[in-house]
C-alpha cells in the first residue's frame, strides 16, 4: 500500500530541481511533515447569508457601483472561519429577483456529506427567488477553501457571488502574521461603470472569455502591510471563472506549505500555474522594516504585479528561513497495488471545434441561466446535455465504495483545463509534460495535449460531479457525475 509518508515525502528533496515553474534552483527545507492534529469539539458557527442584487463600488471600479450579486451587504467576498471540528450551519436566502434565478451554494475542496455538496438537480432541489435552504456539516479538513453557486455560475460567480472559508487548525507552531490574496477579474466596461457580458461564444470554444480589470481583494495592484522580517502566511486563492496564472513572488523567499488546501512539505516557491479554484498556501520571509515584496502573475507576454507587500515595523525573526511545516491531512492513502484503472479524456466537441475555428474576438454571448447553451467541450466523450442542469446524463462511471482508483486525466485538446472533483482529494502521481511534486489535489490543472495520472480511495458515498473550473467550458459540456456506492 502506499503510505501517505510515501506519497508526500519526495516534495522536500524534489524542491531543489527547479521543476516547479521558473528555473532557478533553491535549497529544500530541513523539516517533515507532521501528523495530523485533533480537532477541536464539535461547537456550532452559524452563518447567515443572502443572495441579492447590492449597488456597491469595488475597490477597482474607481468609485462605481455595480449591480454586483454577493452573500453580504459588502463588495469583497465574506471571509468565514471555523475550527477544525466545528460545525457549519448555514441558512441561505435566495434574494435576487430575476424569475428562474435560483441558486445554491458548492462548498469547494470540502470532502462533505454528499447531501450538503449544493448542485442543483444532483444532490438537491435549487433554492428559487424568495426560498431558502439550509446546510449543515462539520468540515473533516482544515485549510483554505472558498463557496460559490452552482448554477448560472458564468453570471452569479463574474457579479461576486462567493464567498472565502477559512478551517483553522493545521498549524503546529504559530506563524507571525497571516494575509489572504483571493485573485481575480472582473469584466468591466471602459468606465468601469458596469459589466460586460461574462459569457461569449469565442470564450466558451477558446480559452475562456477574460476580464478586463484584474484585483486582489476587489482592488488594482493594492498595497498589503505586513509585518518586517517574519514569516507570513499568505492564503493564496485564484477565485477568477475564467484566468489561469503563474503566481510568485519577488523580493523575498517563498515556500509552498499547502495545495488546495491541504498540506505539503514545504518547497521553495518560484512559480506556480494555478487554474480557476486552485489554491496556494504560502509562507512567505518578509523584508526589513520599508522593504515590499511583489506578487506578479508570470504567465504573460511580461509579468502582471498583482499587489504589493509592505513590511512595517521591527524584524519578528533573524534565523534563516525554514518554515514550519503545516499537519498532514487525513486523508485514506491510495492503495495502488490493488488500484482500478479509469480514463477520463478532456476533448472538444465537433461543434466546439468548429466555434474555436470560426469565432472572433465579436463573438456573441451563448446564453445566461442554468445551462448547457451549447454542447463545445466533453469528457470520455460524453457532452452535459444542451437543455440544462435539470436534465441529468446517465453517471460518467460508478466506483467501488472504498476501492482505489488510478485515474488517467487525458487532455487531447489545445486549452488548459483545470479539472475540479466533488467530495474528495486526488493524490497527484505523475505528469506526462512536467515535474509536479507529490500532493493531494481537488482542483488538477491540465496543460494542453498532457496526460496527469492520480490516484484516490472511493470513500464517499454518493453522486459527485467532475468538471472544468473555467466556468464557460463547465457550462458548455465538459462536466459530469460519477458514483460512489
Amino acid at each position: 500500500m502506499l503510505s501517505r509518508r510515501s506519497v508526500l515525502a519526495g516534495a522536500a528533496a524534489m524542491a531543489g530541481a527547479g521543476l516547479f515553474g521558473r528555473p532557478d534552483a533553491a535549497p529544500a527545507f530541513s523539516r517533515a511533515l507532521p501528523a495530523p492534529l485533533p480537532p477541536g469539539p464539535e461547537t456550532i458557527v452559524r452563518l447567515d447569508l443572502t443572495a441579492a442584487e447590492r449597488q456597491l463600488a469595488l475597490p477597482c471600479s474607481d468609485g462605481h457601483a455595480l449591480p454586483l450579486w454577493t452573500f453580504a451587504n459588502q463588495a469583497t467576498p465574506p471571509i468565514v472561519r471555523l475550527k477544525l471540528g466545528q460545525r457549519l450551519d448555514t441558512h441561505l436566502v435566495n434574494g435576487l429577483t430575476r424569475p428562474g434565478e435560483h441558486v445554491s451554494i458548492h462548498w469547494h475542496g470540502i470532502r462533505l456529506p454528499n447531501d450538503q455538496d449544493g448542485v442543483p438537480y444532483l444532490v438537491q432541489q435549487p433554492v428559487e427567488p424568495g426560498a431558502s435552504y439550509d446546510y449543515s456539516f462539520v468540515p473533516p479538513d482544515p485549510g483554505t477553501f472558498f463557496f460559490h453557486t452552482h448554477c448560472n455560475t458564468v453570471e452569479q460567480l463574474g457579479r461576486g457571488l462567493m464567498g472565502l472559508l477559512i478551517i483553522e487548525g493545521d498549524e503546529t507552531e504559530p506563524y507571525d502574521a497571516e494575509r489572504i490574496l483571493a485573485v481575480r477579474d472582473w469584466r468591466l466596461t471602459p468606465d468601469r461603470s458596469g459589466f460586460l457580458p461574462f459569457l461569449t461564444m469565442e470564450g466558451a470554444g477558446k480559452s475562456g472569455t477574460f476580464g478586463t480589470v484584474r484585483s486582489v481583494n476587489g482592488a488594482s495592484n493594492p498595497d498589503i502591510e505586513v509585518p518586517a522580517s517574519a514569516d507570513v502566511r499568505l492564503r493564496v486563492l485564484n477565485v477568477d471563472p475564467t484566468r489561469i496564472s503563474e503566481i510568485g513572488f519577488d523580493g523575498a523567499d517563498a515556500a509552498v506549505v499547502a495545495i488546495d488546501g491541504l498540506a505539503c512539505p514545504p518547497f521553495p516557491l518560484r512559480s506556480w500555474k494555478m487554474g480557476p479554484a486552485m489554491r496556494i498556501d504560502v509562507v512567505l520571509r518578509t523584508p526589513s522594516d520599508g522593504g515590499s515584496v511583489t506578487m506578479y502573475d508570470y504567465f504573460a507576454a511580461a509579468p502582471v504585479p498583482l499587489a504589493r507587500l509592505v513590511a512595517r515595523g521591527p524584524a519578528v525573526r533573524t534565523k534563516p528561513f525554514d518554515p514550519a511545516p503545516l499537519a498532514a491531512a487525513r486523508i485514506a492513502p491510495p492503495d495502488l497495488g490493488a488500484a482500478q484503472n479509469q480514463l477520463f479524456t478532456f476533448s472538444a466537441t465537433a461543434t466546439g471545434a468548429a466555434v474555436a475555428e470560426a469565432a472572433g474576438d465579436d463573438g456573441g454571448p451563448l446564453g445566461p441561466l442554468c445551462l448547457s447553451a451549447a454542447s463545445l467541450w466533453a469528457i470520455n466523450k460524453q457532452s452535459w446535455p444542451g437543455s440544462g442542469m435539470d436534465k441529468l446524463p446517465p453517471p460518467i462511471v460508478r466506483l467501488a465504495r472504498g476501492t482505489t482508483y488510478r485515474c488517467t486525466l487525458k487532455n487531447v485538446t489545445p486549452r488548459m483545463h483545470p479539472i475540479h472533483v466533488h467530495g474528495h482529494s486526488f493524490t497527484v502521481l505523475r505528469s506526462s509534460k512536467r515535474t509536479l511534486p507529490p500532493h493531494f489535489a481537488d482542483t488538477v490543472l491540465l496543460l494542453p495535449e498532457e496526460t496527469i495520472e492520480v490516484a484516490f480511495v472511493a470513500d464517499n458515498p454518493g453522486r459527485w460531479m467532475m468538471h472544468c473550473h473555467i466556468i464557460e467550458h463547465q457550462e458548455t459540456g465538459m462536466m459530469a457525475w460519477f458514483e460512489v456506492a
